[in-house]
C-alpha cells in the first residue's frame, strides 16, 4: 500500500482493462474550486512522494480469509463513522465530513474493507495508518456499524443527486426558472427508495431542494432518514424557515443558503425582509456548528456588490461560495430586467471560491455524475431539464439513469484553450442561447474568448 497526495483531478470512465498503481490519491472528487471530494484539502495541485509498504516492513504474513486480507491477529483500527468505501470506476473512500474522495488500488480497498468489520485491522505500515488517521478516515476507537454493499457503480457512476423534494416555496423570487407551476412534491416512500437506491449505487452526495425543502409537509420524517445513508447530505434554502430550534433537530452536514447580493439588490429580487433572513440563518447554521455554503446570481442591480459579498462571507467563515448566471427561463421571462448580457455578467463567473456542488471528467462536459429527480417523481440530467425526463423514479433510479448520455467536449463547437477548465459552461444556457452543441457564451466572456463575427 502506498498513498500519495493528488492535486484536483476529474476522472471520465476510465479505459477497459486499465491497471492502476497501488496508489491512494487524496481528494479526486467534486470539482474545480478545491472541490469537495475533488481536489486535495491540503497541498492542492502538488504530489508528494509515495508511501511505500514493502512485504519485509510488513512483518506479517497476509492471509486470504474468506475474501478478505488478514493483517494480523491484533486488530486496532476502524473505518470512522463519516469514511464509506464506494465502488466507484475506481475503488475508493469517502470522508463523508471533509467531503474528501481518495482512489484506492486493490490491496488499500481490501485493507480498509477489513478496517469497516466488527474485528477492525491492523497492520505495521506505520506511515500508511498515520496518514489514515490524519484524514480522518479511520479511528482506534471502536466503531460497530451496519453498511451499504459494496456493489460496483454504473459506468460512469451517478455521484451527485439534485433531489427536489418539493415545488412548494415562501418567497416569489423574480428570477426563478421553476415559473409559477402547480407546486408538486414527492412522497415521503419515493424519497426513502430513490435514497436507499443512490447509496446503493454508490452515491457521494444528495442536494436536498425545492421549491423550499423545509416546506415539505414531512420534511421531518425525511431528516430522520439522514443520518444511517453514508452520503453527505446538502440542504439547499432560502433561510426563511432556519430558525434555532430545527437547526437542532437538521441531520444534515451543510446548509446551502441564497444570496443574490447585498440587502438592496437581494430583497429587491425576492422580497422586502428576505436578505436579513438570509443572513440571520448564515449565522444561526454556522454558530450551530454546520458547515454553510452560499450561492449567488449574477443580476444587474448586485453587480457592485460583488467585492462586498466575498469580504462579508469570508469574515463569516463561509466555507463555499457558488456564482453563476440565471437561465431566461420560468419568471426570468417575465421579468427580463433582470437579466444581464454575456459579456458583462460573464466576467462576474470569476468571483466565487470553493469547490462546487458537482464535477464532470476530463474530456466531458458538465453533469457527467449528476442527475436530478424532480417533485412529480421525473428525472432529468439536471432540473433545468425537467421539461426532458428521462424516465421516472417508480422505473428504479439506475434504469434512469442509464438513458442519461455523456456529452463529451468533441462534440461541442467549442475548441478554445480553456474548454477543459470551462467544460463547456452550463450546457442548457448554451442551448437557450442559440443550439445544445453551441458556446455558453458567458464562459467564454469570463474566458476573454470571442464569440464567432464578434
Amino acid at each position: 500500500m502506498r498513498a500519495r497526495k493528488k492535486g484536483f483531478r476529474q476522472s471520465g470512465p476510465p479505459d477497459a482493462g486499465s491497471a492502476a498503481a497501488p496508489v491512494l490519491t487524496g481528494r479526486t472528487h467534486l470539482y474545480g474550486r478545491r472541490r469537495r471530494g475533488s481536489s486535495f484539502r491540503r497541498g492542492q495541485g502538488s504530489d508528494v512522494a509515495p508511501l511505500s509498504l514493502s512485504a519485509r516492513d510488513r512483518g506479517v504474513r497476509e492471509q486470504q480469509n474468506a475474501g478478505a486480507i488478514v493483517y494480523n491477529y491484533h486488530m486496532g483500527f476502524y473505518l470512522t463513522r463519516q469514511t464509506a468505501l464506494k465502488w466507484l470506476e475506481t475503488p475508493s473512500v469517502y470522508q463523508i465530513a471533509r467531503d474528501e474522495v481518495y482512489e484506492l488500488d486493490d490491496e488499500s480497498f481490501r485493507f480498509l474493507s477489513s478496517c469497516a468489520s466488527d474485528g477492525g485491522c491492523d497492520t505495521r505500515d506505520s506511515a500508511f495508518i498515520d496518514y489514515c488517521l490524519d484524514e480522518g478516515l479511520l479511528t482506534r476507537e471502536k466503531v460497530s456499524l451496519s453498511r451499504p454493499p459494496l456493489r460496483p457503480s454504473p459506468n460512469p457512476s451517478l455521484r451527485y443527486l439534485e433531489l427536489q423534494l418539493t415545488g412548494r416555496c415562501n418567497l416569489r423570487c423574480r428570477h426563478c426558472y421553476l415559473g409559477n407551476q402547480q407546486p408538486r412534491e414527492l412522497t415521503s416512500g419515493q424519497i426513502r427508495s430513490v435514497l436507499r437506491e443512490f447509496e446503493e449505487m454508490q452515491g457521494l452526495r444528495v442536494l436536498l431542494t425545492g421549491g423550499e425543502p423545509l416546506l415539505h409537509p414531512q420534511f421531518e420524517e425525511i431528516n430522520e432518514l439522514l443520518p444511517d445513508l453514508f452520503l453527505r447530505k446538502v440542504l439547499f434554502t432560502n433561510g426563511v424557515l432556519l430558525g434555532g430550534d430545527l437547526l437542532k433537530r437538521l441531520k444534515v452536514n451543510e446548509i446551502q443558503v441564497s444570496i443574490d447580493g447585498m440587502k438592496d439588490a437581494h430583497d429587491m429580487l425576492r422580497g422586502a425582509g428576505a436578505y436579513d433572513a438570509a443572513l440571520g440563518a448564515v449565522r444561526r447554521a454556522l454558530d450551530a456548528g454546520f458547515e454553510v455554503s452560499v450561492s449567488t446570481m449574477v443580476l444587474p442591480g448586485n453587480l457592485k456588490d460583488f467585492d462586498a459579498m466575498e469580504e462579508q462571507f469570508r469574515s463569516l467563515g463561509i466555507k463555499d461560495w457558488t456564482v453563476d448566471v440565471p437561465c431566461p427561463a420560468g419568471r426570468l421571462q417575465e421579468n427580463r430586467e433582470f437579466l444581464v448580457g454575456p459579456e458583462q455578467g460573464g466576467k462576474y463567473l470569476g468571483y466565487g471560491y470553493g469547490g462546487g456542488m458537482h464535477s464532470a471528467g476530463t474530456g466531458y462536459a458538465c453533469g457527467l455524475h449528476l442527475m436530478a429527480v424532480l417533485p412529480d417523481g421525473d428525472a432529468a440530467k439536471c432540473t433545468f431539464y425537467g421539461d426532458r425526463p428521462v424516465g421516472a423514479v417508480g422505473e428504479g433510479l439506475r434504469t434512469c439513469w442509464q438513458r442519461v448520455k455523456p456529452l463529451r467536449l468533441s462534440s461541442l463547437d467549442c475548441r478554445c484553450e480553456y474548454l477543459e477548465a470551462c467544460r463547456g459552461g452550463c450546457r442548457y444556457r448554451a442551448e437557450l442561447l442559440g443550439r445544445a452543441a453551441g458556446r455558453d457564451l458567458y464562459r467564454c466572456s469570463l474566458y476573454g474568448v470571442r464569440s464567432p463575427g464578434a
